[in-house]
């Protein structure tokens, strides 16, 4: 069961985790969503369950993020990349940026999202959801986006296509590679999980910190 808070926590625990057989996620020089579906985990991570598994996932556009003083407006600027083919954001290690409500914790968090047709999502939170679209700290209502992604809104529309001003209709789980419902989010820890090695999600402490997430007013597509 996801961990359910009423004020902005997030665990940041001691924990062993994923399951894979090899590394293999994305580089920063060969990122493509199209890899999506052959994507493995290259970071250890722990389950913490999901908050809502709708399959929605709208988007905002990054240039709406102008607050000098807010973490994720640097974080934006000093790590992450815009594909110039998708408009998507990616990091270093090709997490993909997206808005996420407060309890996903702080600006930088990296998640896996597990999903119900098998894709792993890796992804960064690099904006934090307005609380009129996450006010549980996760989404708006049960058939809500749980996930924004973080896009440029011309090269998406260009590359997914434009309707009524939404790229893919405002909801990327019209996207192959996208699609199916949330089961699972993991949190990603520091560590890389060595080639050839199987780790079992295991639990073994947790600790839980306070944290004010920035709010960011944003115009975005979708539901």
């Amino acid at each position: 069961m996801f961990f359910t808070m009423k004020t902005a926590k997030v665990i940041q625990a001691a924990a062993l985790a994923a399951v894979t057989l090899m590394s293999s996620g994305f580089k920063s020089d060969e990122f493509s969503l199209t890899a999506l579906k052959d994507y493995q985990r290259e970071f250890k991570s722990t389950s913490i369950g999901a908050c809502n598994t709708s399959s929605t996932k709208t988007y905002e556009d990054y240039r709406m993020i102008t607050a000098p003083d807010s973490r994720q407006y640097w974080h934006i600027r000093n790590h992450m990349t815009v594909d110039e083919e998708t408009g998507f954001l990616y990091d270093e290690d090709g997490f993909i940026g997206v808005a996420l409500g407060y309890l996903f914790g702080e600006i930088g968090t990296r998640y896996y999202i597990v999903l119900d047709t098998g894709i792993i999502i890796p992804v960064v939170k690099i904006d934090a959801k307005a609380s009129v679209d996450a006010s549980d700290g996760c989404s708006a209502n049960l058939n809500a986006s749980v996930i924004e992604f973080v896009i440029d809104s011309d090269r998406a529309a260009d590359y997914f296509g434009a309707h009524n001003g939404y790229a893919s209709y405002g909801n990327f789980n019209n996207y192959e590679y996208l699609n199916g419902n949330i089961v699972d989010f993991e949190l990603v820890l520091d560590e890389k999980i060595e080639d050839g090695v199987i780790y079992e999600h295991t639990l073994e402490d947790e600790t839980v910190t306070e944290e004010v997430s920035d709010e960011v007013r944003i115009v975005r597509g979708g539901y």
